[in-house]
């Protein structure tokens, strides 16, 4: 069988994942008519020995961000045992931009 990706596997339609799962022996895919796509996909994956693709942060300093992240979250915890919701407000919105700044610089 050709190397397929965990992307590739994705795009398929349930009626070739199954095809593909009749030709492998492996106690992974058994019962293979009976899953569902997702099921499949990971059944498959196991099976071909097939890693899922773990994206990458480009461009910004992560552990940077995370660790700033892991401050505003203990000023966060404050600003509740406080019943500040004014400052509460203010770092979840922090929080929450700089999530997203990952995010967007992920590839």
């Amino acid at each position: 069988m050709a190397e397929v990706t965990y992307e590739q596997l994705k795009h398929k339609t349930v009626a070739e994942l199954r095809e593909m799962a009749k030709g492998i022996e492996h106690e992974a895919v058994k019962g293979y008519t009976q899953m569902n796509k997702e099921h499949l996909i990971v059944a498959l994956s196991n099976a071909l020995g097939i890693q899922h693709e773990h994206h990458a942060v480009v461009g910004v300093d992560k552990s940077a961000i995370k660790a700033r992240i892991r401050e505003l979250k203990t000023q966060r915890e404050a600003a509740l045992a406080a019943h500040d919701h004014a400052q509460l407000k203010v770092v979840r919105r922090s929080i929450h931009r700089l999530k997203r700044r990952i995010h967007k610089a992920t590839v």
